[in-house]
Formats: structure tokens, C-alpha cells, sequence
């Protein structure tokens, strides 16, 4: 199994990042491979709504999301990452799933045959985090998410959500984030869905 990762913050080495390396160990411990995209290292422009996939299911943009488009039709299982910028998530991470508007019209538009021999039968996930305490911080996210991974081609594999996860280093500090990261990381591991919490998890911190 490969897990495809499209890491969505400006960042290396941030919070949502450290948390990704922490699902990624358990995928290596139970011998899976992951791939980490990161958005904000590659060229890719925004969707131009010129409806060039509507006669193809092909974006006639040339750039690096040819590539990303590739990666997820191979890919068997997908998690996207992304902190909460705006209520929402990056732009980096918005620009792709944008692009996904293609993949879209390949499955719906088109009908086309799904790419990959489990056709729609891959599980995506979403690893967010956010800095503050609003109700409906992480909703605009989750909608998102949640119709960009139909239009790839997966089924929703559940989400993992943190919040008060601000301050660098924050979630290399927090235990319960990090076991929860690795809690997913089981999850996808084993192709289960990881179940959405009633309510978004407050991340705590040591010192």
C-alpha cells in the first residue's frame, strides 16, 4: 500500500508537518510506503475555470500539477495536510484540490473509467490543524476536503482535527497530538477509517 501525503502548508518542518511524520512512522513500521508532496515547493497556478477539462477530463494547464495528477491516480491510499488559514485551507492546498476540477469532470462529466484498479474504492484523510477555539473552525475544511476527495476518486476516510496548535513547535510538545497523528497513521496503515471525533480535539502542550 502507498500512501500518498499533499502536505498544504508554507512551511517545512511545521506543526502539520511534524504531525505527518508521525502518521508516516507508522506506516513504515508496518512496512507501507508514503510519498509527501509539499504544495508550497512546486508550480502550480490556479484553476482558470476555462473548462478545457470538460472535453478531455485532461487540465490543459502545463505545470507541476501534471505531476500531482499522476501521483494520485497511482496512489492507494491519500491524506491531505493543511493548517486552518482563514477558516480554511492554505492556498497552496486550495490551488490543488482547485486543479482536482479536472479529475471532476473525468469521473462525472466524462464517465471515464477510474485510473486505478480499486476504482473509487481508496480512503482519503484530512490532517488539519488551527490556532483558535471557533466553533466552526475546521467546517470549511471538511466540506472541501470531503468533495475533492470524490472528485480523486477516493471515499472519505475520516479526519484528524486539532486546534490551539499555533506557536512553532507546538505540536512536538504536545503528547496527546502526537499520538493521535499515530493513531492515524494506524488507521491508514491498516485501510480503516479513522473516526471524526464528536468534537475537534484542544491540543495540550508541555513545556
Amino acid at each position: 500500500m502507498t500512501l500518498l501525503a499533499l502536505a498544504g502548508s508554507p512551511r517545512r518542518n511545521g506543526n502539520s508537518e511534524t504531525l505527518l511524520m508521525q502518521v508516516l512512522e507508522q506506516l513504515a513500521a508496518q512496512g507501507q510506503a508514503g510519498q509527501v508532496i509539499r504544495l508550497n515547493e512546486l508550480a502550480i497556478r490556479p484553476c482558470q475555470g476555462c473548462g478545457g477539462c470538460d472535453k478531455t477530463g485532461h487540465c490543459v494547464i502545463d505545470d507541476d500539477m501534471q505531476d500531482i495528477y499522476r501521483a494520485i491516480d497511482a496512489a492507494d491510499q491519500l491524506l491531505l495536510v493543511s493548517p486552518i488559514y482563514f477558516y480554511g485551507l492554505t492556498a497552496q492546498a486550495k490551488a490543488a484540490v482547485d486543479r482536482s476540477q479536472a479529475l471532476w469532470s473525468r469521473r462525472y462529466a466524462l464517465r471515464q473509467p477510474p485510473p486505478h484498479p480499486r476504482g473509487n474504492d481508496r480512503l482519503a484523510y484530512l490532517l488539519s490543524i488551527g490556532a483558535t477555539r471557533g466553533e466552526k473552525l475546521f467546517d470549511g475544511a471538511l466540506l472541501t476536503a470531503k468533495y475533492a476527495f470524490d472528485a480523486m476518486g477516493f471515499s472519505w476516510g475520516g479526519a484528524l482535527l486539532l486546534r490551539q496548535l499555533d506557536e512553532r513547535g507546538a505540536a512536538a510538545h504536545s503528547p496527546e497530538a502526537l499520538e493521535q497523528a499515530a493513531a492515524l497513521g494506524r488507521c491508514i496503515a491498516a485501510s480503516s477509517p479513522f473516526p471524526l471525533p464528536q468534537k475537534t480535539t484542544t491540543a495540550k502542550t508541555t513545556p
